[in-house]
Parts: C-alpha cells; sequence; structure tokens
C-alpha cells in the first residue's frame, strides 16, 4: 500500500459519514456494551451505503487505525479476521461472505 504522503484524499469528500460527527464511529470511555453494539450497528448501516466504503477501509488497514468503524469494519472486525476455509476467502466477524447471504 502506498505511503501516506502520496495517499489519496479526496475520497473522503464522498463518504457517507463526511458531515455526521464522529462520535456515531467511536467508542467514548465507559460505552456500556449493548450501547456499543447499537452504535457500531448504526455505524455499519451508513457505511453499508456509502460510496468509498472500500477506499475508507484500505486507509484504516494500512494506518492500523486502532478505534473506530471504518470502511463497515469496527476496531473488533479489523482486528479479528476469520476465513473462510471452504472458499479460501477473507470475511469479517459475524458477517457472511458476499454469496451466503
Amino acid at each position: 500500500i502506498r505511503h501516506l504522503e502520496s495517499w489519496p484524499w479526496t475520497w473522503q469528500r464522498d463518504a457517507a459519514c463526511w458531515n455526521l460527527g464522529s462520535s456515531l464511529f467511536f467508542s467514548p470511555d465507559g460505552e456500556p456494551a449493548a450501547a456499543r453494539r447499537h452504535r457500531e450497528a448504526a455505524a455499519k448501516a451508513i457505511c453499508g451505503r456509502c460510496p468509498v466504503r472500500m477506499p475508507c477501509l484500505l486507509y484504516a488497514l494500512a494506518t492500523r487505525q486502532r478505534y473506530g468503524v471504518w470502511g463497515g469494519l469496527t476496531e473488533d472486525d479489523r482486528r479479528h479476521p476469520v476465513a473462510d476455509e471452504r472458499r479460501r476467502t477473507w470475511t469479517p466477524r459475524g458477517r457472511p461472505a458476499r454469496d451466503q447471504r
């Protein structure tokens, strides 16, 4: 992946979250587990309709973002991918592979 100095930042202008603020995408200190699941589901729903989801996710992976929802994946999703051995594909934890939906 490219060096950050040459990273194309223009994708951010087209992001579905551009004017939403960060509170939906980043966990506040002491957030209860149920509230976190609800907030993350809402963030993932926004990411699900985002036209620049993949550049966002690639940025998060390339820069090893430790916190927040990026490209539809939570920090746990990015840390603990699950391999689908039958199809030899990578699938975020808790989500079916594309052809299994």
